[in-house]
């Protein structure tokens, strides 16, 4: 079932949200960074929240974390996160991008510490998972290597019992086999239908299949919300063969781009059976669909989600976290 659009409200929605905003907006001078976006989060989701860098992504998690005031309606597992931020915190986990640990510190020094100050630390677990790496529990952080620190990082946070987790560019430097045990340990060892989590990440590739629910955002707006059910069937990427390329264009697609000399239409809406006879049919990568959308040569294509962009945006290669 494609995932409700943000702006609706509570009380036409079966599922808890996890998240509820209703013009959410925060300003730095005369520099808008949240610019009244909705979001309507549901519990049990896994949404990636797309952008460039400077979109906005960073402070949008910082508001949802209770680290910025703002202005507009936010609620957090029905908490204001800004007034209620102690609370909040005993069913939330976040794992940011500039995320370190005290380098001087010992491995079962370090779970100690967490033990004793966090409630819902199961240490059980965090052994269990340490278990499957090589990190040894006599080591200083400081003598492993950036892998392991997010193996260790990661064992923290899963052994925590939190209803929401925030993951800010989690992978950040980390080679491929690291990403990938990073992600299957978080679905396999971490994720179930009472848990939500919310991740930014410059490799959108990566998530595509871990993914429920997709956002892009821009400027401070979103530009594109919906499931990955939705995204599943509504987007078709099309490689047309040259003497079929006047009649795919005919159909209107969101974004036309070169490959080796012939065109790569993306198509939103249009179903399967009008485009085979034109070339090869393909799903769309995540990547694919956030050039198309934030490019300014692309059509104007309605998008699920409360905000549309009102120009396009720059560099719209960039793919990141806002800092």
């Amino acid at each position: 079932m494609p995932q409700q659009r943000a702006a609706r409200h509570l009380e036409n929605v079966n599922v808890m949200a996890t998240i509820e905003s209703h013009g959410l907006r925060k300003t730095f001078g005369t520099t808008v960074a949240l610019d009244g976006i909705d979001l309507h989060i549901e519990e049990g989701r896994i949404l990636g929240m797309i952008g460039p860098n400077g979109a906005g992504k960073t402070t949008a998690l910082n508001a949802i974390l209770g680290l910025t005031s703002y202005d507009g309606e936010l609620k957090v597992l029905g908490r204001d996160p800004w007034t209620n931020r102690d609370e909040l915190m005993r069913d939330v986990s976040f794992i940011a991008d500039v995320a370190v640990l005290p380098r001087w510190i010992r491995v079962s020094q370090l779970l100690d510490y967490v033990g004793g100050v966090h409630p819902r630390f199961d240490r059980a677990k965090a052994e269990n998972f340490l278990a499957r790496t090589t990190i040894k529990r006599t080591s200083k952080v400081r003598e492993l290597s950036k892998g392991m620190v997010a193996q260790l990082h990661l064992a923290i946070v899963m052994a925590i019992d939190a209803r929401l987790l925030v993951l800010d560019e989690p992978t950040l430097g980390l080679d491929i086999l690291y990403r990938k045990q990073f992600y299957d340990s978080l679905l396999n060892d971490y994720f179930d239908r009472s848990r939500t989590i919310i991740v930014t990440t410059h490799q959108v590739e990566e998530v595509q299949d871990v993914l429920t629910d997709l956002m892009f955002i821009d400027r401070g707006r979103i530009a594109l919300q919906c499931s990955m059910e939705e995204f599943d069937s509504r987007y078709l990427e099309v490689m047309v063969n040259p003497e079929h390329l006047a009649a795919a264009r005919a159909l209107k697609p969101l974004y036309e781009r070169p490959v080796f000399g012939r065109s790569v239409l993306l198509f939103d809406g249009v179903d399967r059976d009008q485009v085979e006879m034109f070339g090869e049919v393909r799903r769309p990568s995540i990547a694919d669909l956030f050039v198309a959308v934030m490019s300014p040569h692309s059509q104007n294509v309605a998008v699920s989600g409360p905000a549309r962009r009102d120009e396009p945006a720059g560099q719209a290669n960039q793919i990141g976290a806002a800092k």
